[in-house]
């Protein structure tokens, strides 16, 4: 069970969405043991819910800092393509988002033998030549990436019981 203090998430609310969504997924991360990776041993250890927050996360960071030749080189195809993320976001309301990454699995799906691969660092750069048509995508979410974060916060602090238990 996530608990977390009713001071920090007023404190974190305070701060910003980005702030407000953190404070949630850096104690999923500690859940999750010491470097906050999902594998099959603790998966179990998060809900649905909690998994859908942690992916938006985790796509963020991917998509802002390197892509989505980054985010599947990083491993985390199969847990944001290959899970119900796309149909959760489409649920918390952010539809177009959940559209955008159907059309991003569609290239995923058809190419994740060669995205997949390990590479050289030289082999990883061009990748960002090789797949461009990800960067309509990529251009889409950083578009549309503050409103994408209210939305889902709204709908975590709309739904906090899914999210984890509030302590005094």
């Amino acid at each position: 069970m996530i608990q977390i203090a009713d001071s920090q998430l007023r404190h974190a609310a305070a701060e910003g969405f980005d702030a407000f969504i953190r404070l949630f997924t850096t104690a999923y991360r500690k859940a999750l043991g010491g470097d906050g990776v999902v594998t099959a041993d603790n998966m179990h250890l998060l809900t649905g819910e909690q998994h859908t927050l942690l992916s938006f996360v985790i796509f963020h960071e991917e998509i802002m800092e390197g892509g989505f030749c980054q985010l599947v080189q990083n491993g985390y195809g199969p847990y944001i393509f290959h899970n119900p993320f796309a149909k959760a976001m489409r649920q918390w309301g952010a539809k177009e988002f959940s559209k955008m990454l159907y059309d991003a699995r569609a290239i995923y799906d058809e190419h994740r033998a060669d995205l997949e691969r390990d590479r050289t660092d030289e082999e990883f750069m061009a990748m960002y030549e090789q797949y461009e048509q990800f960067d309509p995508l990529e251009e889409w979410f950083m578009d549309h990436e503050e409103e994408l974060t209210a939305i889902i916060a709204t709908y975590v602090d709309d739904h906090l019981p899914l999210f984890a238990t509030v302590i005094q």
